[in-house]
Formats: structure tokens, C-alpha cells, sequence
């Protein structure tokens, strides 16, 4: 089955995107890891990428879109792929059917945007050791410290409310108009992100039987 899982940054995906690659035995394609890939291993894509990256540029469209063509023709993805963070764009969506790249399903995990602001700027990470804590569903015994080493916690800038209000800005103008996209095609799925992450899990793996 080839997949793509879309959402808000904070929704979730990349909890989904685990289990789905457990349940269905397929691999989980993000395109950061995609790309630190055909980094590593000098990929004619890959050098491409570096030469705009060393330049401090965003990688373009057909790099990224050549680099996605090189990974999903690897052995691992005969039986299928969960595609997490490609397409993130309308023209790229187009550039994966004219590959003729054919996907099954897209599921969209649903979470309001205050509740993601919420779940984001609650986060607080260890400077010293990297554990992570929330200030609501995850409290350190004492305030400001990590459990685990003592080490101070800080909120990173990815996690300040300003920066994710910018983010969900950018996905609601560039990204969200794939759901109409792939609802057009009939392939779009959307899964309501619940409080526990098991209870979305649940819905998610329902939606890949729907």
C-alpha cells in the first residue's frame, strides 16, 4: 500500500507514520531523513541538494521531487511506503502522479491549531541530556530541572508559540490544499488527533481498512 500522511506540524505524523510502517511492514519516507540520505551517499540528487544547502537556499521542487524518485525505486518499497512531510505542495503532488507514482490512501490527521500551539509550546527539553517534558501532560518533579540528570530545560525556538503560529500559517497556505487534491481523487482519509495517542492510533489503523 502506498500511503501519505498529511497534518499540521504537532499533529502527530511521525507517531502515526511508526505505526503504520509496523502494522503494514513498509518504510516510513520522510523527506529530511530522505534527503540527509542521498547526502550520505553522494547520489547525484544528493550532491545537487548539498550545493543549494551549502548555499544556504531551500532545496527546489525538482531536486527534492528527483531525490523522492531515487528512494521510493529502492528494494524496500516493492510492497509500499508511508510518505511523511512530500507533497508538501500542489506542483509537487502533480510531479509524484506524473512519476507515476500511484498512492492508495492519504490520511490526514486532524488537530485544531490552539491544541497544537498548546501541545508545542508546552514543550520544555533538557539542555544537558535531551529528555523532553510538557508543562501540562508531562510535569518535571521540580520546576525549570530535568528528572533525569538535573540538567536545565528549555523551551526550543521551534517550540515558542510565535514560531508554530507561523508554521501552521505556512501549512494552512501551502500544504492543506492537498486535502482537496486527493479528496477530489477519492483516496482522502481524515483522522480526527485525539488527547491519547493510542486512541488516534486506533483511528488511523481504521482508516487504512476504510
Amino acid at each position: 500500500m502506498n500511503l501519505i500522511l498529511l497534518g499540521a506540524p504537532g499533529a502527530g505524523k511521525g507517531t502515526q507514520a511508526e505505526v503504520i510502517c509496523q502494522h503494514l511492514s513498509i518504510p516510513a519516507i520522510s523527506t529530511g531523513n530522505m534527503i540527509r540520505e542521498a547526502l550520505k551517499s553522494g547520489t547525484e540528487m544528493g550532491l545537487k541538494a548539498k550545493s543549494f544547502m551549502d548555499a544556504g537556499k531551500l532545496v527546489p521542487d525538482e531536486v527534492v521531487i528527483g531525490i523522492v524518485k531515487e528512494r521510493l525505486a529502492q528494494d524496500d518499497c516493492k510492497n509500499g511506503f508511508v510518505l511523511d512531510g512530500f507533497p508538501r505542495t500542489i506542483p509537487q503532488a502533480e510531479a509524484l502522479d506524473k512519476m507515476g507514482i500511484v498512492i492508495d490512501k492519504v490520511i490526514d490527521i486532524e488537530v485544531a491549531d490552539d491544541k497544537i500551539v498548546e501541545r508545542m509550546s508546552g514543550r520544555r527539553v533538557c539542555e544537558t541530556c535531551g529528555a523532553t517534558y510538557h508543562l501540562l501532560y508531562n510535569k518535571p518533579e521540580v520546576e525549570g530541572k530535568c528528572g533525569k540528570c538535573g540538567g536545565a530545560l528549555v523551551q526550543r525556538k521551534d517550540d515558542h508559540p510565535d514560531t508554530v503560529k507561523e508554521r501552521l500559517h505556512v501549512y494552512h497556505e501551502q500544504t492543506e490544499p492537498l486535502k482537496d487534491y486527493y479528496e477530489k481523487q477519492g483516496k482522502l482519509r481524515i483522522v480526527e488527533g485525539q488527547e491519547e495517542v493510542a486512541d488516534t492510533t486506533k483511528l488511523t489503523l481504521a482508516a487504512l481498512e476504510a
